[in-house]
């Protein structure tokens, strides 16, 4: 029987596989364990331009999927490691896993990939990973896991589901193309088996560049703009606000909060558009707040109507979610979910420095008074310490896992 454990003895099973025989097997886990990088396969050594075009580079000092313009089509896919979990055995998983992702980002089928031509399409492939405090705790990493991750308290308006929640580790993958997504997940799932257990999956949807026509932020199951106020990549801001400094392994990583929120449409729809302005802050048909008349203007909280009753009510959306300071802010990357005729939602993520700086403070006054709150249930919800990227010669995880 293949190692089913987290272990130095184990963890190679699928090359196993791979092999005609036992003593072929070993060579090739050997070297892709001991050089951190097999032979590329040649289908991406000579791209054409219109395939360069829809790569997103996979080396770089922060990983991609992150700033990254949004892709129509995301999945999340947490993993619990298995019983036995040792430092020397995540440390071959990541180079196992990182292995793959910079293939399949570069439009190169994953070693011993059976269906190569699906990996060959590009789509801006992204795959983005990241490690639970769970992995801390098991490989005795207390110690070096991030200030800025912690484990989110229970909020009143949470349902949580352990269907839907924590996770050791968190893939994220990304593309324009919802068949490349599955590929991908599906040969990254099969170098974390001998690893580790699948816990959850929640696939997500966008709208396309095509149909956003240069607008900033697409729209959610209830119709709204969601995403304007997020801080852009190009702005001095945002590399202070979502990317982890000082020295460390963790320098150039950030921290994402994964929270699956239950949409009650029905309920939704019973409102007229007004109510639904009133509780939002935002007008529907273009995303501009009450007070102004662009997507892009600032809401003014001090307007008031001819009654003297604010304009943007106190317990309006947008009133409850702005920061009262600076440091309140962070990166907002959701996608929508839609797996049957009444499960639908928000697979809503963010990206920052520091969870309990930047996001707790946003989400307890959600949850204390967001008129949303009436149409919205948090049912999952998980948090993950992203490390930075890698080199060409490096892996993903690398001066924290051996």
């Amino acid at each position: 029987m293949p190692d089913t454990t987290l272990s130095t003895s184990g963890g190679l099973s699928r090359r196993r596989l791979f092999a005609a025989g036992g003593a072929a097997a070993v060579g090739v886990a050997g070297t892709a364990v001991a050089g951190g990088l097999v032979g590329r396969a040649t289908a991406s050594e000579h791209p054409t331009p219109a395939t360069e075009s829809l790569l997103v580079p996979f080396h770089g000092e922060h990983q991609a999927g992150v700033a990254t313009r949004p892709q129509t089509h995301a999945v999340v896919a947490a993993y619990t490691l298995r019983g036995g979990a040792t430092l020397e055995a995540a440390g071959r998983m990541m180079r196992l896993v990182t292995d793959d992702a910079r293939r399949l980002t570069a439009a190169t089928p994953a070693l011993n990939d059976q269906e190569p031509a699906l990996a060959q399409i590009p789509a801006r492939l992204t795959v983005t990973v990241g490690f639970g405090s769970g992995l801390f705790s098991k490989l005795g990493l207390t110690d070096e896991q991030p200030a800025g991750l912690i484990d989110l308290p229970a909020f009143r308006i949470d349902r949580l589901q352990p269907a839907w929640s924590g996770g050791d580790l968190i893939l994220q993958v990304c593309a324009d193309d919802p068949l490349v997504v599955a590929h991908a997940l599906r040969q990254l799932t099969k170098t974390l088996r001998t690893f580790t257990t699948g816990r959850w999956v929640q696939r997500g949807f966008t709208q396309t560049t095509a149909q956003l026509d240069g607008a900033g932020a697409g729209r959610n199951l209830m119709g709204q703009v969601d995403g304007t106020a997020n801080p852009g990549p190009d702005t001095p801001d945002f590399a202070p606000l979502v990317w982890a400094g000082g020295p460390g392994w963790f320098s150039g990583g950030t921290t994402m909060v994964v929270r699956r929120i239950a949409m009650q449409l029905d309920t939704w729809d019973e409102l007229d558009t007004a109510g639904k302005e009133i509780a939002v802050g935002r007008r529907l048909h273009n995303g501009a707040p009450l007070t102004g008349s662009l997507e892009t203007d600032e809401p003014d909280f001090t307007v008031t109507d001819t009654t003297g009753l604010p304009v943007i009510p106190a317990f309006a959306h947008i009133a409850r979610a702005r920061h009262t300071n600076d440091t309140e802010r962070f990166l907002r990357r959701a996608y929508n979910y839609d797996d049957g005729l009444t499960d639908s939602g928000l697979i809503f993520t963010t990206f920052q420095a520091d969870i309990a700086r930047q996001y707790l403070p946003v989400q307890q006054r959600l949850a204390d008074n967001d008129l949303m709150n009436e149409w919205t249930t948090p049912i999952g919800s998980a948090t993950f310490a992203l490390p930075p990227g890698c080199s060409p010669d490096g892996y993903l995880g690398e001066g924290l896992l051996p």
